[in-house]
């Protein structure tokens, strides 16, 4: 049986597959369902300063590509999670991996502290690319702002890795990757939801309770092949830096693009919103492809696509 397990950041991972934050809640809304069964780690949903009630109803539509949505980063706030959800998430059967974002570098800060703070909590991925939010995206906007604020953070995870999570950038890609790996990121998930937008030809209005969202799922994917291609190529393969492939995998195959392009594990969305059993489906049909290249392990295919 080939070894599918991978290692994130000092995290041992025994599948490759985690699942995106906002897409699982904290964690065990997920396990209630079919027990994480297929993944080997889940992101919470992103955690701010304050809670945040999110934007107005409807927060999310289906595409023929997929499905967009603008929750807007809605959670219960630092302190209630500390009170209400941590000890839950420790509980899960694997590793919980918290979502942070804030509106202000001191708010990043807090509540970095805070999950630095919890020994259970051994990585955290930092969110500066939700397009659900007036302030989801600032601190991605400029390479001076981004790397302000990882370097902040990095100086307040001293024992917890920093993933960071980037948006999709048409123009340089590896641009931000850059700038975060040379902040102290430990690992990056390529990509976050896409802004988009869409109209109820009826109605004449959006079919959001906010004007844009964030489209997900398959129309997206290969937008997301190219990203971590070209970051694995210029930056993060020559750091030694792994990659979490994330958008629009809902088979498969699509994870095994992603590990070919250059990501060490995978993240799955919008697919867990069709069939939350979907990861073992996955897993399964990427153990039978790893053996079938006639390989022992996934490492072996990580960024092996013939050029």
């Amino acid at each position: 049986m080939p070894d599918l397990s991978q290692d994130l950041a000092g995290i041992h991972l025994c599948s490759p597959l985690i699942a995106a934050a906002g897409t699982a809640g904290y964690g065990p809304e997920l396990a209630s369902v079919d027990g994480l069964r297929g993944l080997g780690a889940v992101v919470t949903k992103s955690i701010t300063l304050e809670s945040r009630t999110g934007n107005p109803p409807m927060r999310v539509t289906d595409l023929q590509c997929g499905m967009m949505n603008a929750v807007g980063l809605a959670n219960v706030g630092l302190d209630r999670f500390i009170a209400e959800t941590a000890l839950t998430i420790r509980d899960l059967p694997i590793p919980a991996i918290p979502s942070i974002a804030g509106g202000s570098i001191d708010d990043y800060e807090q509540v970095a502290a805070a999950m630095q703070a919890m020994a259970f909590v051994k990585a955290v991925e930092v969110n500066v690319s939700c397009p659900n939010t007036d302030d989801g995206r600032a601190f991605a906007e400029s390479p001076e702002s981004l790397q302000s604020l990882l370097v902040d953070i990095r100086s307040v995870l001293k024992r917890t890795a920093m993933i960071v999570k980037l948006p999709l950038d048409f123009g340089k890609p590896s641009a931000a990757a850059e700038v975060a790996v040379e902040a102290g990121a430990d690992a990056l998930t390529i990509m976050n939801t896409v802004p988009a937008m869409a109209i109820d030809v009826r109605t004449r209005r959006s079919r959001l309770g906010r004007m844009a969202g964030g489209a997900s799922g398959p129309g997206i994917h290969p937008l997301a092949v190219r990203m971590v291609a070209d970051v694995h190529r210029d930056v993060a393969g020559p750091a030694g830096v792994p990659i979490i492939g994330l958008g629009g995998v809902m088979r498969w195959q699509d994870a095994a693009e992603f590990i070919l392009a250059g990501a060490s594990m995978v993240g799955i969305g919008t697919a867990l919103f069709v069939d939350p059993r979907r990861p073992r489906k996955i897993l399964k049909g990427l153990t039978r492809w790893v053996r079938s290249q006639g390989c022992q392990r996934l490492d072996e295919l990580v960024g092996a696509m013939e050029r």
